[in-house]
């Protein structure tokens, strides 16, 4: 009676926060979930058949392209004025977004997350910090182009993202699964690094952490095999030539303003860069543990032109 009293109050939380427009930051503690979901569970999603399909507008309303003729009950997709171009991969309780949202003003920023309750919490996050810089005076339209659904990134991200869209994905301390018969449902493989090399566009990034040394080994092998003649589908194999994905070097922890102040290049991956290891509750968390951060990059390369092209 006990359980089911806490639970009614959390439901009570948050359909109040909802309805009422809260511009009060929600409270973790009424959005409880475990801390992982399993990725092979027939879980209920609402995704698009294909991109093309997809209606951003409720995530992004601050950037539909104005229709001169609307139509009254038109199904169409409403079309923005510019497409997604940054995603984060389980994006947990959207600390990433939160801080991209002013250091990449001109991109917009999706974030995907498994879990119901973690994606309720995000969502309402988002919507309360729109609404504390709607009410500032000197509104400038901050947190509008950051979102967050509720998505199974391993089986549906080409249904989002059409080829070549995405110039930076995030992938920030990911479940480890330790055990050898759970590696399969981890979050980088041969099969998910061709989804990201199809979805990123040339020179796009993946950003990766974690605190678990092994795991970083495991997605730097998968990254650097992925597309080499013998690299077994990128499935850890050494493989000889030229992957599609090449190691970007990185500042060490501690360096990235000096990064940032160089600026280019290098600085927006000094920038990004200090952002994961920093600005994600994982992160955070695991600086108070004093444990240890493993940051990777890779970038896509270019496909290679066919033989009649060159």
């Amino acid at each position: 009676m006990k359980a089911a009293g806490k639970r009614q109050k959390r439901e009570d939380y948050r359909r109040t926060h909802k309805e009422q427009g809260n511009a009060a930051l929600p409270q973790k503690k009424f959005y409880r979930q475990r801390a992982h979901a399993n990725p092979f569970s027939d879980h209920q999603l609402t995704y698009p058949a294909s991109p093309a399909l997809m209606d951003w507008s409720p995530y992004y309303p601050a950037f539909i392209t104005p229709d001169p003729q609307p139509t009254p009950n038109d199904p169409a997709p409403k079309a923005l004025t510019k497409p997604v171009t940054v995603a984060d991969i389980g994006c947990g309780f959207g600390g990433l977004l939160v801080a991209l949202a002013p250091r990449l003003p001109d991109e917009l920023i999706l974030g995907l997350e498994i879990r119901t309750q973690v994606t309720e919490y995000v969502e309402d996050r988002i919507s309360a910090l729109r609404a504390q810089h709607a009410a500032a005076s000197s509104s400038d339209g901050r947190y509008q182009n950051i979102a967050c659904l509720r998505a199974n990134t391993m089986k549906f991200l080409p249904n989002f993202f059409t080829r070549a869209q995405l110039s930076l994905m995030f992938l920030c301390f990911p479940d480890p699964h330790f055990k050898a018969r759970k590696h399969k449902a981890r979050i980088v493989s041969g099969t998910l690094c061709a989804e990201y090399a199809y979805v990123l566009r040339p020179g796009g990034c993946v950003y990766t952490i974690t605190d678990v040394e092994e795991l970083a080994e495991w997605m730097r092998g998968r990254f650097e095999a992925f597309g080499k003649v013998g690299g077994e589908g990128g499935e850890g194999g050494e493989g000889s030539g030229v992957g599609v994905f090449e190691e970007v070097p990185l500042p060490g922890e501690g360096e990235e303003g000096t990064w940032v102040d160089e600026g280019g290049e290098k600085g927006r991956v000094g920038l990004l860069v200090r952002c994961i290891r920093e600005e994600t509750e994982e992160g955070k968390k695991v600086t108070r543990n004093g444990g240890k951060k493993f940051v990777s990059v890779f970038r896509r390369r270019a496909d290679p032109a066919w033989p009649d092209e060159v």
